[in-house]
């Protein structure tokens, strides 16, 4: 989502040091060689879960020409990720992340290649793929808060703002590489369980590639699992308003903004464009974040992140109210283009501060609550968007979208005004935020 205008990075003209005395190495995190094999696992896993994503929605999408039909796709996704997010987060804090990231790489590979026999055997009715992507859901709702909690523990603290910036770089690459590969693929081969082999072929990549991992050794929570500590990084958040500011915004603004789950009906009946034209509007929106997201491995981080986030949530709104009325192609791949580049900069800076104002004990909690407000967000606004779709019309789905992204970036403006004013994040100030709050929580200590 947007920005207004980008702060100064503050480098100078000796190439990159800043005022204080700090040098800004772009591939910092790169250089490190844990990060480099979580990065690659992590770049061939996305892609082939971002084919599987492309592939499905135009076979469903194919097969009953019906909206809500798309829209059930992210019921599917979602609802596991919300019914077990708390129980999810307290595993991840109480066991090795990189155990539980294995684990859910080889079940998606698994929920892939029963979406690959499915389509193979043909004529399979509709509750088998949604079956297939609850199972898919179950995995992701462990997965993505032990990759987030694992990345910090594989570089350097002062890399790790850099590793961030790389990792969103890495995943809009995988998100524009994967569906233009899965819409050539769906044009040629004639099939899509081809592509769904694929993705289940590079999760388990990942899982192997996981095992040669090396993190540092931390404290983990300790005690059994109860009431108040699943819902102890729920607590964080509702205590940290600035936290609790910046991921409402997201929630909301994503969920009534999203137009990716209406692509297929954009590509077939609005652009009148094919399979291929279908892969490259997926592909524009992760492009632009891909393109972003290199641009931010070069500067520092932002020295006023509130104002970048607030203003790249507002110019994402605005784009997507122009995709809405777009009817030409090109203009419309601009203006996701656009809207990916400013969601680039949303992303860095929202998972920076999840990280870095939480304790280490507590990031597996705060980071499975995260992953629902991402999953209620992209998801349930897939649904939110198909039920508009299926009531009026996908214009006013998108446009009216949009038009509530706005609304909501100025009454959360409002609302949070410790958020506008939010500084630089700095991996060293979440430190000494760590040993002041990794106290107990809920009956809980931290234990090696």
């Amino acid at each position: 989502m947007s920005e207004s205008t980008l702060p100064t990075s503050g480098n100078n003209a000796d190439g990159g040091r800043r005022p204080g005395g700090e040098d800004h190495d772009p591939h910092g995190a790169l250089r490190e060689p844990n990060y480099a094999i979580f990065a690659f696992g992590f770049l061939w896993s996305s892609m082939g879960l971002q084919m599987l994503a492309t592939a499905l929605g135009w076979e469903i999408y194919q097969r009953t020409k019906d909206p809500m039909a798309l829209g059930w796709i992210g019921v599917a996704r979602a609802l596991p990720v919300v019914l077990f997010a708390l129980p999810a987060g307290h595993i991840i804090d109480h066991f090795d992340r990189r155990r539980v990231l294995i684990a859910t790489q080889l079940m998606m590979g698994v929920a892939a290649a029963g979406l690959a026999a499915v389509s193979w055997v043909g004529d399979a009715p509709l509750w088998v793929y949604y079956a297939a992507l609850v199972g898919l859901g179950c995995a992701r709702s462990f997965n993505g808060p032990s990759r987030a909690t694992l990345l910090p523990l594989l570089v350097s603290p002062g890399a790790f703002h850099n590793a961030v910036t790389w990792n969103s770089g890495l995943f809009h690459l995988s998100a524009t590489a994967g569906p233009i590969i899965a819409g050539v693929m769906l044009s040629r081969m004639g099939g899509y369980w081809p592509v769904y082999v694929m993705a289940g072929g590079a999760c388990v990549l990942f899982a192997c590639l996981a095992m040669l991992l090396k993190p540092r050794d931390v404290p983990r929570a300790a005690g059994p699992m109860s009431w108040g500590s699943m819902f102890a990084g729920a607590g964080h958040i509702w205590r940290d308003k600035t936290l609790l500011g910046a991921l409402t915004l997201d929630l909301f603004a994503v969920m009534l903004g999203g137009a990716t789950a209406l692509l297929p009906i954009y590509a077939a009946d609005i652009l009148h464009a094919g399979e291929v034209a279908y892969g490259m509007l997926r592909a524009a929106m992760p492009l632009g974040a891909c393109v972003m997201a290199l641009l931010l491995t070069r500067v520092p981080p932002f020295e006023k992140s509130g104002a970048a986030l607030l203003w790249s949530v507002a110019g994402f709104g605005a784009c997507m109210v122009g995709f809405g009325f777009s009817t030409e192609v090109g203009l419309s791949l601009g203006l996701l283009f656009v809207a990916g580049a400013f969601d680039a900069i949303s992303v860095v800076v929202r998972h920076v501060l999840v990280q870095v104002r939480t304790p280490n004990h507590l990031r597996g909690r705060v980071s499975a609550v995260n992953s629902v407000f991402i999953e209620s967000s992209n998801e349930i606004g897939a649904f939110e968007s198909g039920l508009i779709a299926a009531v009026f019309s996908p214009v006013v789905s998108v446009v009216s979208g949009g038009l509530g992204t706005l609304m909501v970036v100025g009454v959360i403006a409002r609302a949070w005004p410790q958020l506008r004013r939010l500084g630089r994040l700095r991996e060293e100030d979440a430190e000494a935020r760590a040993a002041r709050e990794a106290a107990p929580v809920a009956g809980e200590n931290p234990t090696p």
